[in-house]
């Protein structure tokens, strides 16, 4: 059986900002920190061009085992942190 590419999400935690949210993964997503201001920036990299799909995402960093996402302000974490999750989950 092949593995899953797939994270899991184990939880979310907030942060001082209002508008950001740590995804804590099962396993590392990066080495190194990758931060990504915009969309076209994230060309390149297959999950967070997904992740940037997601209306309201505004910037995202990956590094170790979580990934922080940044959302605007009038878009509610409640429509937001599902579909995190199915595209983290899906890879």
């Amino acid at each position: 059986m092949a593995a899953s590419t797939g994270y899991r999400v184990l939880e979310t935690q907030p942060t001082p900002n209002p508008n950001a949210l740590k995804f804590i993964l099962d396993r590392p997503i990066s080495d190194s920190p990758i931060s990504f201001f915009t969309a076209a920036s994230a060309i390149d990299h297959a999950l967070a061009s997904k992740l940037f799909a997601i209306p309201g995402v505004t910037t995202l960093l990956l590094l170790g085992d979580f990934v922080t996402v940044n959302k605007s302000p009038e878009n509610p974490w409640a429509e937001i942190t599902p579909q995190v999750k199915k595209v983290l989950a899906a890879g």
